[in-house]
Parts: C-alpha cells; structure tokens; sequence
C-alpha cells in the first residue's frame, strides 16, 4: 500500500474511533449529571433539624400536663430516639421494608434483580427500594417519593441511598427512617403514629401494633379491609381474624393521646407559643387534678341552666407559684376555650377589703368604728347614685367588722366617701389590678361595690398581698419566672386587721349565717362577691400558706340563676382549701407590732360586747353612735341634683315632698326658693309646682350652712 493511502486509511479509523470513545464520554457524563442526587443533610443535621409540631406542658416536678398543638402542616412529636422504639418494631418494619438492610451497601440489588424479573414476566413485583433510598427521599424534595418507578428518579434514589449508606451508620438511617416516614392521616413518624393510633408510646409497640404499622407504610390512607389483609400478609400467621377489628378501630375517628392530660388547657394555650417548647410550669399536677374535679363536681351540680362556666387559681403564699390553674373544664359551657382565670370580669364586693384597709391604715376607721347603713342617695355627673345591700334591706348602725364581714354596701360606699375614690383606685392599681387603666371619676362611687373589672390571677395575687402581710409581687406560672423582691402596697397592720376581720364567722353570720360553705375547721379569711345582675361569682380567701381563688358565671355574660354568694364559688374554695390543709391545719397569722387589743362594749347594744383589735393610740372601750350635735347641719333629703314627675292620677296633696335634715338644726330654718317653709327640725311636707327648686338650709344668723337643687316635673 502506498504511503499516502495506508496513512489516510489510519486517520479515518482513528478518528471513527476517538468520536465514538468521545461519544461515549458525553453520554456517561450526561447519564451521571441526570443522576447526580442533590446535596443531603447528615445525620446531625437532620436530627438538629426536626421541629415537632408539638409544644410540652409540665408541672414543678417534671410531670407532663399539657400539650398543645402549633404547626399544623404535618402532627411530628419529639424526636424518638432507636432505643426508645420496641425491638418487635425495629425488627417488624425492617422486615416489611427492607430484608437484607445489614447487609446492603445502601442498594438491595437481589431486591433490584428480582423485581426487574418480575417485570419482565408481567407478574406483580415486590419493591427494591431500601431504607437507606427511602431516607434520602424524604430529605430532599426533588427526589422521587419511595415507590416511584421512574428509571431517572431510581437512579438518583439509588446514588443517594449509596451516599448516605457511606456516610451514616445503619441505626441512624433506621431512626430517620422511624422518624421521619408518614403514617396515617397526617402523623408523621412512629412517635406520633403510635400516641395517634394507639394511645402508646412507641416503647410499649407490641407485635400486632408493629404489624399495623408496617401495614401502613406502602399507602398510609388505605382502607382499614386492605391494611388488614397486608398486616396479616406480614405476620405469617394463619389465624390473622383479629386485624380487620383492630384496623378499624386503630384507623376510625381520631383517639385522643392517652398519655397527655389534658390538665391544663388554657395554660398550655397561653404558654405553649412556638413547636418544640418545653415549658416546666410552677403547678402541681396533683392539685391540678383537684381543683378540675373540685370545679366540675359543683358545675354539674349546678346544672347548665344555673351556671355554666367557672375557673380556679390556687397560689403559694410564700413563693408566689401558682400551683393550680383551671380555666374552665368544657362540660355545659358555650364558650370553652375561653380562659376564665385571664378573663376580665367585674369583680362585685371583692374589693371591699381593700378599701377598709386603706381606711384602717389612714386611721379613718377601726374595725369597732360605727358605720351607718341605712339609705343613702349621692349625687354625680351621671345622675344619682343610690346603693343598696345584696338583701335589698339595711342594719341601721353597724361596725366596720361587721360591714366588711358581712358584705354589707352602704358602709362601703360610706367608707369610700372617706378614702376618696381617686386613692381607693391609686391603691387597687399598685395592688396589681392592672385592668384599671381609667381615672376615679370614670368609676366613681360604685368602685366601692366592685364596678371595676379584674381577672382571677389578679384576684389571687391581691389578696396574697393581704396574707403575706400588705406586700405585693407578680405571680409566677413558670419556673424562669424571676422572684422580684416584694412591694409593700398596705402596712402589716391594716392588712392583719382586714384579715381577721373577713375570717371572723361570727361578723359575718348576720349574712351568711354560722354554718355556710365559707366556715372552716381551722382559721382562713375569705371574701365573697357577686356582680351587677349577678353575672359573676367569686370566692378568694387564703390561709397562712395558700390563697384559693375561684369564679362561677357563665363567659358570655348572661345573668346566672338562682345562684348565691355561698352556693355558687365557694363550695369549690372549700373542696381545695381542705385538701390544701388535709395534712395540716391553717394558722392564725401571728399579729405584728403596732396593735392592741381591748374589750368593747357598744351603747344601746348595737352589738355584743367582744375583744377587737386597734392601731396603736386608737383603741377604745365604749364605742356609741357620733351625737346630734357632733354632726355638721346639712340637707339630707332630696339629694342635689334630684328630679322628680308629677303623676297625673294621684291628689297633688298626696305628693308632698318629705325634707330630712341631720345634724344639730335648733334654730334653723328651712327656706325653699324665697318661702319660708318653717323650722328644721320639724321635717316638713312641701308640694312644689314644675321647675327647679332651690332649698336652703340657714342659721339663726340668716347664713346659708347647705343648700341644695331638685327638679319637679
């Protein structure tokens, strides 16, 4: 061959075959760019990266109580670590899921044989993917889902099976796996499918659970008939009746997770605020306990139509921890996930006690002061303002023991005509209640009564004040909660006094009689009140070591029936504070310095003699009702301000207007516009035509002492 021809000849052939080693070339590497798998996590980032959908309640001892759920894109509870999954388990799913996973390097390729056998015979294959594959898939979404059959996504599946083969060790890639595979519905991982389905937690999985289990996994919604049928297919055992019934009962309506509580729903609402808390609270899940059997024991027995929601708070004295907190229990209530304990609710007469002892501690009063309780009409910017007692009757003169004690209204708002309602309400504020953002005058006289509106936590935390001696700080509900150095908001002597005058039974018999539910074996101070229209109940009292707070009403405001200070709150503050005390009984709080005590006596026998407790340099031994003649000369009826219709079917002369004065008014005179109308103490009858009328009260020197202005119609 000549030169030329054998050398073109070579380089033809040389070069058919460096295109063709080219081509093969691209298309390897186009085949490994098609089937590179994306970056995965490893094993620590994948388990640093798990967020349950969960948030964890606990008690002070680490008892959980509560949980609640925040992510609602898929139900994940807390990482399950491989030791904490049932043996039966570990060994049932691998079974099912992947035989050969010891032995495999991350690709079962006799799985991948025998299913590519069994295509091709047209029968109906097992799948080849392993664990290994099935956990890359679940880490990376642009993966093939386990059980694709897309040649491309297989391969890429079989890569990242390899990659995380060599990467992680065998346990890890089967604990992802436990974790992080769908189960039924939305449950994602064996801790959530085990609480889910079983009520268990997945330690307690027994072979049956693992079978249905693993039943699930090829298609987590299929019918309870055909996970049955493939739970019994994995079992090998002849006699498999028992699965249809236990498929359906695991796969019907949703169980409720048999190891959470339930304990303390509105706290764990208002706690639990991001996936994966823990919070360890300061509650006792104990007295948890009590106090929701306390609670629902007395609403049922009240009866839906009565009252139908009610909320209990039971502090430490000491330390401030709240140990229980209910704020509702469901049951008859049109308002369940409303929480009661934080609700702002008016608070009726359970403010009283800290206006005696703002009056005590000013030295306006003693608990032996006498205050009056008979008819009483202010006059304010809205109109008149006439209180009257829970019983719609008066007592005439009464001490101050005996008014707080008694509950009794008219005193009260005696009381604060003499604190004024500006302080009364400066001093409710550093009390903590916190509700009360408004000025005096927005509240005015009925501030006395309790018009203002309060929560149960703010309740208990008040009248902790009073036990621990006058001084305030916030409650704690967790156990990060700081322990702030106390407030002193009264003196240890007014808030001694108050104390002992609201655990007197005997001043309070006059109301609530000697054997009421707010009586006890031992000593405790406690305080009812209900609200206008008898929308709220409380009860709050407290003990040397524990303050019991609870409330009865029903959250959307509508008017209890036939429900009473004793009957509707304070059977449940009883129930608690004598389990509180079944180990020991509550003390008297020993008295401070700056008190004494003296035997009294009241004239005309306005009460028994007793022994009564006073500031130092204020006690008495004769206490009797303030004379005539210490009284300022005043205008007591009509009240300024007042206005009165003539009716058109009753005598003119059967309308006269009776005029009451009080105080010394010999030689007084009363003049109504530029008329005579006689002398003051004669109480006079007037009748006095349409328009505004001036009446005037004047001295035997013609000065005019009170004068007031009323209005005929």
């Amino acid at each position: 061959m000549q030169p030329k021809r054998w050398w073109a000849a070579l380089t033809s052939r040389k070069g058919l075959t460096l295109t063709g080693l080219a081509a093969v070339i691209g298309l390897v590497a186009a085949g490994d760019y098609a089937t590179q798998p994306p970056p995965l996590p490893d094993y620590v980032q994948v388990r640093s990266g798990w967020h349950p959908s969960e948030s964890w309640l606990y008690d002070r001892n680490g008892v959980l109580i509560d949980s609640a759920r925040v992510d609602f894109a898929a139900r994940r509870l807390a990482w399950t670590p491989l030791d904490k999954v049932s043996p039966v388990t570990r060994d049932t799913l691998i079974a099912a899921e992947d035989r050969r996973f010891y032995s495999h390097g991350g690709v079962d390729t006799l799985a991948l044989i025998g299913a590519l056998r069994d295509r091709i015979r047209g029968k109906r294959h097992r799948g080849a993917s392993t664990l290994s594959m099935q956990v890359a898939g679940f880490l990376s979404p642009t993966l093939a889902d386990p059980g694709s059959r897309g040649i491309w996504d297989k391969l890429r599946q079989m890569r990242a099976g390899w990659a995380i083969d060599g990467a992680w060790s065998k346990d890890q890639i089967l604990e992802a796996y436990l974790n992080l595979a769908g189960f039924r519905g939305e449950a994602q991982g064996v801790g959530a499918a085990a609480l889910g389905l079983f009520g268990k937690t997945p330690e307690a999985l027994a072979r049956d659970d693992a079978l249905l289990l693993a039943a699930l996994l090829p298609n987590p919604q299929a019918d309870p008939q055909v996970v049955a049928r493939r739970a019994c297919a994995l079992s090998h055992d002849r006699d498999c009746a028992r699965f249809p019934g236990e498929a359906a009962s695991m796969l019907g309506p949703a169980r409720s997770l048999a190891l959470d509580p339930g304990l303390a729903p509105h706290l764990s609402q208002r706690l639990l605020t991001k996936a994966g808390l823990r919070v360890k609270t300061t509650l006792d899940a104990r007295l948890q306990r009590i106090a929701t059997i306390a609670l629902r024991r007395q609403l049922q027995g009240l009866g839906g139509t009565r009252a139908r929601d009610g909320a209990v708070v039971v502090v430490d004295n000491a330390s401030g921890d709240v140990l229980a907190y209910v704020g509702g229990i469901g049951g008859a209530s049109t308002a369940p996930a409303v929480d009661g304990a934080s609700s702002y609710r008016q608070a009726g007469s359970t403010l009283k006690p800290f206006l005696y002892a703002q009056a005590i501690e000013k030295g306006y009063l003693t608990p032996a002061s006498i205050l009056d309780d008979s008819p009483v009409q202010l006059d304010t910017a809205s109109g008149l303002y006439v209180p009257q007692n829970y019983d719609r009757g008066f007592k005439g003169p009464v001490s101050a023991r005996s008014a707080l004690a008694g509950s009794l209204n008219v005193p009260a708002v005696r009381t604060l005509l003499l604190v004024g309602v500006e302080p009364f309400r400066d001093r409710l504020w550093d009390t903590g209640y916190r509700g009360m953002t408004e000025d005096g005058d927005y509240y005015g006289f009925s501030l006395a009564l309790g018009s203002a509106e309060v929560t149960l936590l703010e309740q208990a935390d008040a009248y902790r004040a009073l036990a621990n001696g006058g001084r305030w700080t916030p409650l704690r509900l967790t156990a990060d909660d700081p322990h702030p150095a106390p407030r002193t908001v009264t003196t240890p002597q007014a808030a001694w006094l108050v104390s002992d005058m609201i655990a007197d039974a005997n001043a309070r018999a006059g109301t609530f009689g000697l054997d009421s539910a707010l009586r006890l074996p031992f000593w405790a101070a406690v305080k009812t009140g209900t609200s206008k229209a008898m929308r709220d109940n409380w009860c709050i009292g407290f003990s040397d070591r524990f303050t019991v707070a609870v409330w009865v009403g029903n959250l959307e405001g509508d008017p209890m029936r036939a429900v009473s200070g004793t009957s509707g709150a304070a059977p449940v503050w009883r129930d608690l504070m004598l389990a509180l005390h079944a180990d020991r009984a509550g003390a008297r709080p020993k008295r401070p310095a700056g008190l004494e005590e003296r035997m009294i006596r009241f004239a005309n026998a306005i009460e028994q003699p007793r022994r009564e407790f006073f500031l130092a340099g204020t006690a008495q031994t004769q206490i009797a009702v303030a004379p005539e003649g210490s009284r300022r000369p005043r205008i007591v009826n009509p009240v300024s301000g007042s206005v009165y219709a003539i009716d058109p079917d009753i005598p003119p002369d059967r309308q006269r207007l009776a005029i009451g004065v009080s105080g010394e008014v010999v030689a007084h005179r009363l003049r109504l516009d530029k008329r005579d109308l006689g002398a003051a103490d004669s109480h006079p009858l007037v009748l006095a035509g349409p328009g505004q009328h001036r009446l005037s009260l004047v001295d035997v020197g013609g000065r005019v002492v009170d004068q007031i202005v009323f209005t005929i119609r």
